[in-house]
This record gives structure tokens, C-alpha cells and sequence, in this order.
């Protein structure tokens, strides 16, 4: 368990670091957009209130903490979930969605909102949508966990 904390710790800081960064040292906050490679990789600032997409965004106090308790609720139950693999591979998959939830459930308790800015189009699509760096990690960890858990050690 002790490897699924520090990936976590590492993903958590990770996702703060770069939304630090982006969101306030380059200013995206008022600059609202930065393009870094166009189309491909832009930066475009959102506070989402809701979840993936801005669902259930409704800028309400329930759901900001009711988001908030179901990140550290999920959370618990994937660390206590992870204590029946070892190695570094299942500590990956489990740190990741630890620490990329808890990194967005930070930004909704101190920021009231998660800050996306990651925006990604390619070949005349244009994608409407932002993400962060947190969203990453919980995405690769559900995806490992889906097509790999037959793969990860399983403690005797």
C-alpha cells in the first residue's frame, strides 16, 4: 500500500503543479487562452463545477462538496481496494486515480471549482472541452485497471 501512496502523492502533485503553472504563473486565468501548439495542444481555461464535460454543473454548494466527499469516498475504497496487489504496476494504476481524484476534489474545496485547460483538436475538429492533468492519471488508472487487472500480482 505503501507504493500506491507515494504514486498518488506523486500523481496529486503532479496535476497541482501544472495547474499552478498554467492556470497562474502563465495567467491563464484572465488570459482565458494560450496557444502552445495549434491545434493540437492548446491551453483554454474553465472552472467546471460539475463533472467531465460540465455535467451536473450547476454551481450549487451540494454538489461542489457532495463532488468533493464522492472524490475522498472513492478514493478510500480504490486504497483499501489496492491492498490486495503488490508491485509497482497495480500501486501505478491505483495511485493514479487516488491522486488525480484528490488533486480535482483540492481544486473544489479551495478554488470552488476544478480548473481545466488542457484543449486538444486535430485535422478540422475542433474540441469544445477542456481537461487538466488530473483527469489524465484518473484515466489511465481505470483504463490499466480495465484491460490489465488479470495482469497485476495479487498479494498470497
Amino acid at each position: 500500500m505503501g507504493k500506491t501512496v507515494i504514486i498518488a502523492t506523486l500523481a496529486f502533485l503532479i496535476d497541482q503543479i501544472s495547474k499552478w503553472y498554467v492556470v497562474f504563473h502563465l495567467d491563464l486565468k484572465t488570459k482565458f487562452a494560450i496557444d502552445v501548439l495549434p491545434p493540437l495542444l492548446n491551453f483554454r481555461m474553465g472552472w467546471n463545477t460539475g463533472i467531465n464535460f460540465g455535467l451536473f454543473a450547476n454551481h450549487s454548494d451540494i454538489m461542489r462538496w457532495g463532488l468533493t466527499a464522492f472524490a475522498i469516498l472513492i478514493s478510500l475504497a480504490v486504497l483499501w481496494y489496492a491492498r490486495n496487489f503488490k508491485g509497482w504496476g497495480a500501486a501505478l494504476l491505483f495511485g493514479s486515480i487516488i491522486g488525480g481524484a484528490l488533486g480535482n476534489a483540492y481544486d473544489r474545496v479551495v478554488y470552488g471549482a476544478v480548473a481545466d485547460f488542457l484543449n486538444m483538436s486535430c485535422c478540422g475538429w475542433e474540441n469544445p472541452s477542456a481537461f487538466n492533468v488530473a483527469d489524465i492519471f484518473v484515466f489511465i488508472g481505470a483504463f490499466g485497471l480495465i484491460f490489465f487487472s488479470e495482469k497485476l500480482k495479487k498479494r498470497a
